[in-house]
């Protein structure tokens, strides 16, 4: 893979300084990602990088904690359909970072895809039935949805610090959304979104979305566009078929980060053969 690669000898050090991150961001802007490869980086290192990128950090409340920026990737064995980084949320990330501290020696390839390319792709029909705006539904437990609250909440820190008013200020805050109390605890939750969106570093639009992605800890989402009907599988896989088109891999070597605009670029993996892998990722808002 030598595609987008910045690599450490050509930056003339092994320290990512601001150098390092000039260069990133004009990938950024020009690619929608970057790899860099060949720098000497640990945890504490690619923790203080997701700091320097995002000026606030957004975590997956599905996963594991790592340093206080980052989090575990662990999601199965099994191929992971392309997406952007919790698409089906109300605070979606402008950049993820992805760190392989261990690369597997077979297999776990992520896979890169620029929306903005997808979207080229699309005939008339495609275009204009993905431009709609898109709502996603699904039932989330409720210790899931009070960690995603209390991360995104200015006023609370902890899931048990939550209330029924801290959701509807929440509410009133992020347009777009709506919720449903059961009484086992759980939300059922819809969100309005733009499956076409432009970039928020790059402008352009694209299709990015996390329709063609994993619902590997959450219940599968329920796709309704604004006219009333519903995605099909069919759909999704005319769409993946295209997408497919327009993917590379990063066959992650020790050390390596990749920096994705998270509002333009989609990301996936092929299947894991090899389990002895270590991947985390640090996301936010810029």
């Amino acid at each position: 893979m030598t595609y987008n690669v910045i690599r450490a000898t050509e930056a003339g050090a092994r320290i990512i300084n601001d150098a390092v991150l000039d260069q990133v961001n004009e990938h950024l802007q020009t690619d929608g990602w970057a790899l860099l490869r060949g720098f000497d980086v640990d945890m504490a290192a690619f923790s203080d990088l997701t700091a320097r990128l995002c000026k606030t950090i957004t975590f997956d409340p599905a996963r594991e904690y790592s340093e206080r920026n980052t989090q575990k990737v662990d999601a199965g064995l099994g191929p992971i359909g392309l997406h952007i980084e919790n698409g089906n949320t109300p605070v979606c990330p402008d950049i993820v970072a992805f760190y392989s501290a261990k690369a597997a020696f077979e297999g776990s390839q992520t896979t890169i895809c620029d929306g903005r390319k997808v979207f080229e792709a699309f005939d008339d029909a495609r275009k204009a039935r993905w431009s709609q705006p898109m709502t996603v539904c699904r039932t989330l437990p409720e210790e899931l949805w009070k960690r995603y609250l209390a991360n995104e909440h200015p006023a609370i820190s902890r899931p048990e610090e939550v209330t029924e008013e801290h959701i509807l200020q929440f509410k009133a805050a992020v347009p777009g959304q709506d919720f449903e109390l059961n009484d086992d605890g759980s939300l059922v939750y819809h969100l309005t979104v733009s499956p076409v969106r432009p970039s928020r570093l790059s402008g352009g639009l694209g299709f990015a979305n996390a329709v063609l992605g994993p619902s590997h800890n959450y219940e599968p989402p329920v796709y309704t566009m604004q006219d009333g009907s519903r995605v099909t599988p069919d759909e999704i896989e005319d769409v993946r078929d295209i997408a497919e088109t327009c993917t590379v891999e990063i066959n992650w070597q020790d050390g390596d980060i990749a920096v994705i605009d998270n509002t333009r670029v989609m990301h996936g993996r092929r299947a894991i053969k090899d389990a002895d892998r270590q991947l985390f990722i640090g996301m936010g808002r810029i």
